[in-house]
């Protein structure tokens, strides 16, 4: 557990997948509700459990984040042509209503993570495509500030951070999602830009950054998220989710590449409960790994549709509400976090989005 410095994820506190088989599992039902998951690891399915509005719509759903006192928020990409539409959902935790804020972030919503700073807890948000910025919030949408494209870092093309627009490419910045440093500072990954990760100081100061395009150890192509690994007994380190080279790679607190894990699909992100890590793979399951870095199940998995996707390569399934969904059973989860009693919560990559709640009965 961290001492001062919090990110949402951790609040309270090597083997690839093709070499440690995980357990394999069945779903069941349980007096009400589907459970999935095996031992200690198992959890009552809720899709679609916050309950939102009729004044305002799902869009596709990103990331999930949840506060000190159980406060569950969901950013969405939004919609560039809805201005005046919130981008960020605050919801209780039965799923109730609480409040939305962020339309500075439609068309281009997608990072999200809650970090508690002394006695306060604030919000950090990435967005992308036409938008290209990273913010700091109140949790009820204050801006404390906001930052464009590094141009120190000299890897993007001129008025990157003055005259933003929705283009893609090494030179563009498309930051995706943070992981927080005990010093107050951050890592930030533009996952969907430079592909290479940024390190900021604890007043939002660019320093450096490391990696590069590639395949090799310390390259990346799409390092999505990435997640300050404090797991007990060992040194921290950051890991990175390296989406499109279907692994995680470990890197000591300086950019020195220390290990990598393959056997995942898309791996979107990271999270930590313990000594357990939470991956969620954009197609389509939920990975989780023990201490030792071994898998200990995935949850959710749809056999059929990673067959598919691994012959046909990324191409993404997003479909309207409830076609071709089955319950129990994920089509892209792009992030996942624990609350502080075990529970996790999804948000999948689907334009009508789509939240499940995970509660742990395991």
């Amino acid at each position: 557990m961290k001492a001062s410095h919090l990110s949402r994820r951790r609040f309270l506190t090597t083997a690839a997948a093709a070499l440690v088989a995980p357990r394999v599992l069945t779903a069941q039902k349980s007096d009400t509700q589907l459970v999935i998951g095996a031992g200690e690891h198992r959890y009552e399915v809720h899709h679609a459990w916050p309950q939102l509005p009729d004044k305002y719509s799902w869009q596709t759903t990103h990331n999930v984040a949840v506060d000190a006192e159980g406060l569950l928020y969901v950013i969405h990409e939004g919609r560039e042509n809805l201005k005046d539409h919130p981008s960020i959902f605050v919801f209780d935790g039965a799923g109730k209503f609480v409040r939305a804020f962020g339309n500075q972030f439609q068309g281009g919503g997608h990072g999200l993570e809650v970090r508690t700073e002394g006695k306060e807890q604030f919000l950090y948000v990435t967005a992308y495509q036409q938008v290209k910025t990273i913010a700091k919030l109140t949790l009820t949408g204050e801006r404390v500030w906001e930052k464009r494209a590094p141009m120190m870092s000299g890897v993007y093309l001129a008025g990157e951070d003055t005259k933003p627009e929705k283009r893609w490419g090494r030179d563009a910045f498309m930051p995706t999602n943070y992981a927080f440093t005990d010093d107050g500072g951050f890592f930030l990954a533009d996952g969907y830009g430079s592909w290479r990760i940024h390190r900021y100081d604890k007043d939002a100061k660019w320093l450096w950054a490391f990696g590069r395009p590639g395949t090799g150890a310390g390259e990346f192509n799409t390092p999505h998220g990435l997640w300050l690994d404090s797991r007990p007994g060992k040194e921290p380190s950051l890991v990175v989710a390296d989406r499109a080279n279907k692994r995680l790679q470990w890197f000591t607190l300086e950019g020195k590449h220390l290990k990598t894990l393959d056997g995942f699909i898309l791996p979107a992100n990271i999270d930590q409960h313990g000594d357990v890590l939470l991956v969620p793979d954009l197609s389509a399951r939920i990975t989780l790994l023990g201490k030792d870095d071994k898998v200990i199940t995935h949850l959710g998995e749809d056999e059929a549709w990673r067959a598919q996707v691994l012959k046909d390569g990324m191409k993404l399934r997003r479909e309207e509400k409830g076609e071709g969904w089955v319950s129990g059973k994920f089509l892209h989860p792009h992030d996942a976090c624990f609350d502080k009693d075990g529970n996790i919560f999804v948000a999948e990559w689907v334009q009508t989005g789509r939240v499940t709640k995970l509660r742990k009965v395991g």
